[in-house]
């Protein structure tokens, strides 16, 4: 794989641009350069859970959804409507980037409530989403009123048994019907309620992302997932470890099914993940990945947190 950080550090933006072959990767040289220049990253936080595990990439009819990982199992139950009707599981990139802001404020702020904002409009640019399309307002409203309406377990192996965590991820009802107008604030919901059980999991359980290199892996899914796993996985090696593809399939491929449509989908996502996090080391080889003992994604981020 290209290293964007090698180029770019040898080389230069402008000169490195110059050097590569396709659109995409002058995307991700774009990423890591921006990622490269912040002077102090802004710490998020995402629960293990989602480390080892995923929502769905696209929206799906399932009612529930399970979702294996390295010793942990997750289960999203679709929340139903006055009619029975189901609601939906939460899916794609704006469900994740909506999970990651509420919990990254629920620790920073050590509370289960969380503030919203005056209006959608400040409350999609505080996730660093666009706010200029109706369909990205859409879009964003659906997934609150998913998130809001499931219900989820994590299902965690310990030693000599299972540790099971029922809940939700929010306890008050997550519906954004309002303006995307800072002025007229009307029928906005300002704040939101983690659910308790999920909140006293991500205390125990969190994990330090930065919320810079997320916003520029704001609309592709797969690669905010590999960023998390990646994050979690890197800093905490003694060693290298291999990662075989089957094992690989079995986190990330929904939605594909065949392991041989999966891959280049995945190598795709984890170059444009390690554009966003650059001292990350990570090789691709014919059996799976090889991890490498790396620096964590952003500096500092496990004291800042309190994570000894």
């Amino acid at each position: 794989m290209t290293d964007v950080r090698e180029l770019l550090l040898e080389h230069g933006l402008d000169k490195a641009r110059q050097l590569v072959l396709d659109k995409a990767e002058r995307q991700r040289l774009d990423i890591a350069a921006a990622v490269m220049a912040e002077e102090e990253h802004q710490l998020g936080i995402c629960h293990a859970g989602f480390a080892l595990t995923s929502l769905p990439h696209k929206d799906t009819h399932e009612e529930v959804w399970r979702k294996e990982g390295h010793r942990v199992t997750l289960l999203v139950e679709s929340g139903r409507d006055r009619q029975a009707k189901p609601i939906g599981i939460p899916y794609g990139s704006k469900a994740r980037m909506i999970l990651i802001y509420l919990q990254t404020q629920a620790v920073r702020t050590s509370s289960r409530e969380v503030e919203l904002g005056r209006s959608m409009k400040a409350w999609m640019t505080a996730m660093g989403m666009g706010t200029t399309g109706g369909a990205t307002y859409r879009l964003v409203t659906e997934q609150a009123r998913r998130i809001g309406a499931c219900r989820l377990t994590f299902f965690t192996d310990v030693a000599g048994g299972e540790l099971r965590t029922n809940g939700a991820f929010v306890e008050n009802e997550f519906s954004l019907a309002g303006t995307m107008n800072d002025n007229q604030p009307t029928l906005w919901q300002e704040c939101v309620r983690l659910n308790e059980a999920f909140y006293r999991s991500l205390i125990d359980h969190p994990v330090p992302v930065s919320e810079t290199a997320l916003r520029h892996l704001a609309n592709k899914s797969m690669a905010i997932d590999v960023y998390i796993w990646t994050a979690y996985r890197l800093h905490a090696l003694t060693k290298t470890t291999k990662v075989s593809w089957p094992a690989l399939f079995s986190q990330f491929g929904s939605g594909f099914a065949l392991l041989k449509h999966f891959k280049p989908a995945f190598i795709d996502s984890l170059k444009t993940a390690l554009a966003a996090y650059p001292d990350a080391r990570i090789d691709v080889e014919e059996a799976g990945v090889v991890l490498h003992p790396s620096r964590p994604p952003i500096a500092k981020a496990r004291e800042r947190i309190g994570i000894m």
